[in-house]
């Protein structure tokens, strides 16, 4: 890149407009809102770990409007938020480390076009299962937490369907708004 490269994406960076400040802003405050209210709700299929994933929305959404830095940043954020508020120090590895193979999934999933915002959502809600089960059995030494996981996908699928759909009008409503 060089110096003059990096020096201007340093100025790029600088100059961060209200808008911008404000749509993180939105996006943070959207995925801590979402996490508390999923809290919120019991769901039990047997299975511990099973839930809706509403925060993804926010991250998806950011996916989308803002980048995978973006996105990362919102995450990262959330997680520590809702860790540090109404959670436990296993509560943040586990979504650290859902949080981080979803992520990256999905990055690489939207830059080569593999799949739309639906099947992106969903192949990020199977990766989030994913990681929190295998940081799980390796912190309890029990390869049978694997045994969680088909239930724990089927879960993922339609939960990763309903954020992706919901996720395409979230986009729509933030790109128009921040083109005005």
């Amino acid at each position: 890149m060089g110096i003059k490269g990096g020096l201007r994406a340093m100025e790029r960076r600088k100059n961060m407009d209200a808008r911008d400040v404000a749509l993180y802003g939105l996006l943070i405050a959207l995925a801590f809102v979402l996490s508390y209210v999923e809290s919120l709700i019991p769901i039990s299929f047997g299975v511990p770990g099973v839930k809706l994933g509403l925060a993804n929305l926010a991250v998806i959404a950011a996916l989308y409007t803002v980048g995978a830095g973006g996105a990362a940043f919102i995450s990262l954020v959330r997680i520590v938020l809702m860790g540090f508020t109404f959670g436990t120090p296993s509560m943040i590895l586990y979504s650290l480390a859902g949080g981080i193979l979803s992520l990256l999934v999905m990055a690489f999933l939207k830059r080569f076009k593999v799949f739309g915002m639906v099947g992106t959502s969903v192949a990020g809600g199977a990766a989030h299962n994913i990681g929190q089960i295998a940081v799980a059995a390796a912190v309890v030494e029990q390869a049978a937490l694997f045994a969680y996981l088909p239930v724990l996908l089927a879960a993922g699928t339609v939960a990763g369907s309903l954020i992706g759909l919901l996720g395409g009008m979230v986009v729509r409503r933030i790109r128009r708004a921040i083109t005005r």
